[in-house]
């Protein structure tokens, strides 16, 4: 009986060290990039869909946008379609971008929703289409070919339906924030001609959390953070520091767009934002609701 007692004693301690962070983002919205590992392990999904009902029940407003890369490469393999990439992008045709829909609105939002709702939140599914919520035109991708002269234009690139955010409508998002309702958005926009674009979901993360001026952006990836050229964490920088580890590439690969997401999310009226191990159970409490946190802080 007295070790159950003093159980119970504990978890209320770990309730009151949590109470000044609670106090201190209510009202407050947070918009989280769902993907990686954390979208496809079984307990880790589950994890994130109760820490996010949490975060909702003590009056903080989570807005999720997640990705489906491997489980768009899955359709397209079964339906024999080879996926093309130019400078590590999708290239979409029609038909790519009609089984990109397919899955991220179709499957992997539904699959997210459900899960939210079936651990008692109360999560709506929403696509870029939805109320012309992320407006988007063509990205233009360019790259210099090195056997022409060197003051030649660079070469353009026709990726197909890859976009780029010009727009978010926060209509939508104000309602469902002010309500008991958790959005969960698919990173898919819409262009003047109503035809629909891919989009890189951390960009269209960092778009939404600048229109939102939310408190807090975070991206929950497949490593602990930022890291040093000795591997250490880094556990804060400046998105200056984050552009000069660029130039000497301490920051390379998938890392960069995930950086300067935070940088472009800061200048649009972003409070804070962080690029998190989504492996971490409990990652994002563990981040707002605890004065050590977690991942890497870009300010």
């Amino acid at each position: 009986m007295k070790k159950k007692i003093m159980g119970g004693i504990e978890k209320a301690r770990v309730l009151l060290d949590a109470l000044p962070y609670m106090q201190e983002f209510r009202g407050k919205t947070l918009v989280i990039k769902y993907g990686g590992h954390a979208m496809v392990d079984d307990e880790l999904k589950r994890q994130f869909a109760l820490d996010v009902i949490l975060l909702k029940q003590i009056g903080i407003n989570p807005v999720i946008v997640h990705g489906g890369g491997p489980q768009i490469n899955l359709l397209l393999d079964r339906l024999e379609i080879k996926p093309s990439y130019v400078e590590g992008m999708r290239v979409t045709d029609g038909e790519t971008m009609d089984v990109v829909e397919m899955v991220l609105v179709g499957k992997v939002n539904k699959q997210i929703v459900g899960l939210i709702n079936h651990c008692g939140g109360m999560a709506v599914g929403l696509s870029g289409r939805d109320g012309d919520l992320v407006c988007a035109e063509k990205l233009q991708v360019s790259r210099r070919n090195e056997i022409v002269l060197e003051n030649a234009p660079p070469e353009l690139i026709d990726v197909g339906r890859v976009g780029q955010v010009t727009k978010i409508n926060t209509e939508l998002l104000d309602i469902l924030i002010g309500s008991d309702f958790i959005p969960v958005i698919a990173p898919v926009g819409v262009g003047d001609d109503g035809e629909a674009f891919n989009i890189n979901a951390d960009l269209v993360a960092g778009a939404v959390a600048g229109a939102l001026k939310a408190e807090k952006l975070m991206l929950l990836t497949d490593v602990p953070g930022v890291k040093d050229r000795e591997g250490r964490l880094l556990t804060s920088i400046t998105s200056q520091q984050a552009e000069e580890l660029i130039a000497d590439e301490t920051i390379f690969g998938g890392m960069i767009p995930k950086v300067r997401c935070c940088k472009d999310a800061l200048e649009a009226g972003a409070v804070k934002t962080y690029i998190l191990d989504g492996r971490v159970e409990h990652s994002i409490l563990l981040e707002i609701l605890t004065p050590e946190g977690v991942g890497t802080e870009i300010r």
